[in-house]
């Protein structure tokens, strides 16, 4: 079964991301993953499904502030997407 609808979800040290992160998902999701960003070391992002600009501001700012906070977040997954838009916006695999 495909996932269509984006979500997030805490599991241990990751953020988990699922569906599609596109303009209308990542407004959803703000509160969500920001609530739950305190510790985390991982995003998971295996089960997304496409990844648009929106949804990789959302992902760069929530690894920003994980940075900020000590952290520093490794990427799992490569969803369509978000190699070209890391490439476009002249990010590191980790979002900086």
């Amino acid at each position: 079964m495909a996932i269509t609808e984006a979500g997030c979800r805490r599991d241990g040290d990751a953020l988990v991301f699922a569906g599609a992160l596109d303009r209308t998902a990542a407004g959803a999701l703000w509160t969500q993953a920001s609530a739950a960003l305190e510790g985390v070391q991982r995003f998971v992002l295996t089960s997304v499904t496409t990844v648009d600009s929106a949804g990789l501001a959302l992902l760069a700012e929530l690894a920003a502030r994980a940075r900020a906070a000590g952290a520093a977040p490794a990427i799992e997954g490569e969803p369509p997407g978000l190699s070209d838009l890391r490439a476009a916006y002249r990010l590191t695999s980790g979002l900086a």
